[in-house]
């Protein structure tokens, strides 16, 4: 086939990007990469003048009463997947308060501020039939870990890490089917000393998760209704709660201070043009084995493998854009329409009354794609 009668894909397709653009694009990507996360840094402070005024009008009584009960009914696909039925029903009964912070950054704009601590406030007594705990706190920290293989090659990962938090659930209320208890029960066990995979709360965890995805797959099998238009299972196949127990990767803040170090000092080699270790490394099965079994022990032992992922999405999505769910609530009633919106038309507001129709409702499920 001559030069004009090769198609345009035929003309442009190569077996991989051209060797001599690879490290220039592996350079900028780290650069792109590096500077949102220094955009995300100083973000912080200044938005947070922002968050503190968005709390003053949810804090108003009218508001408060079914805020983030109105924000959850409202949430995204990426969120709603995670919630079963049960869990929705503690959400819109109990949920009385979310705060999501970047707690470690400070007041100037420096820390990591891919660090979350989410703190969810919670109905109390009679009031939630399912728990005792008035506040659950959950903190995820981003951490940095360098493997060096057993060939001497370098892998670097990095991403969120926990401790489980243990829920105090009411008689037969536990709506993660004893998994939580079982990870903390394992987190409170190393804590005394010895290596993970060797601890019997260990065994008795991956024994507990194996049993649970066995009575999801058998409670598939036995669903007639395979027509239901919300689906009863979450992609983890447990509760929205067993989140509260997702750890990640064993990564110590030593282990991660050490690896964010040598990384700043080897990228800044980079930029000098300078040779460094690794840097002509390619996979092989051998290193995909090693770091196959490093997470394995991990991935065994997880609840909730999605965690970092709502974490995120939590924090990104709902939490940031909390203001536009709620609104968007009312929307199937007409009362708040936020394009149109006239400043003025708002005048007086305040000062007027009830209509007297009596209490108003609590916000309809979002109907699923």
């Amino acid at each position: 086939m001559s030069g004009e009668d090769k198609s345009l894909l035929d003309r442009v397709e190569v077996p991989t990007i051209p060797k001599a653009a690879q490290k220039q694009i592996a350079i900028l990507e780290e650069q792109f990469d590096r500077a949102q996360v220094e955009q995300l840094r100083k973000s912080v402070p200044v938005l947070q003048s922002l968050f503190d005024k968005r709390n003053e009008i949810i804090n108003i009584p009218d508001v408060q009463s079914d805020f983030w009960i109105r924000v959850f009914a409202s949430a995204p696909p990426e969120i709603e997947e995670f919630l079963l039925p049960a869990d929705e029903a503690v959400l819109g009964s109990c949920l009385k308060n979310l705060k999501v912070e970047r707690f470690e950054v400070d007041a100037q704009g420096n820390g990591e501020p891919r660090s979350l601590r989410f703190t969810f406030d919670f109905e109390t007594g009679e009031e939630n039939p399912f728990f005792e705990n008035s506040q659950l706190v959950k903190e995820f920290y981003w951490r940095k870990q360098i493997i060096h293989t057993s060939k001497g090659k370098r892998r670097t990962w990095e991403g969120l890490v926990s401790d489980p938090v243990r829920i105090n659930w009411k008689k037969d209320m536990d709506l993660t089917k004893g998994l939580l208890d079982a990870t903390c029960n394992l987190f409170d066990a190393e804590k005394k000393g010895g290596k993970r995979t060797d601890l019997p709360e260990y065994k008795a965890l991956v024994e507990k998760v194996a049993e649970v995805e066995q009575e999801e797959e058998d409670e598939e099998m036995n669903d007639d209704d395979e027509d239901d238009e919300e689906d009863p299972h979450s992609p983890t196949g447990t509760s929205f709660f067993a989140w509260f127990g997702y750890r990640g990767r064993d990564v110590s803040a030593e282990v991660s201070k050490a690896a964010t170090k040598e990384d700043d000092e080897r990228f800044a080699k980079i930029l000098k043009g300078e040779k460094v270790d690794g840097e002509d490394d390619e996979d092989d099965e051998e290193d995909e084995d090693e770091e196959a079994e490093l997470s394995d022990a991990v991935e065994e032992a997880e609840i909730f493998p999605n965690g970092e992922e709502l974490a995120m999405t939590l924090a990104d999505d709902l939490w940031t854009d909390a203001m536009k769910y709620y609104i968007s609530s009312f929307e199937s009633d007409n009362e708040f329409d936020l394009e149109n919106l006239d400043l003025e038309s708002l005048d007086g507001m305040d000062e007027e009354e009830d209509s007297g129709e009596g209490e108003e409702s609590r916000p309809a499920k979002k109907a699923r794609n």
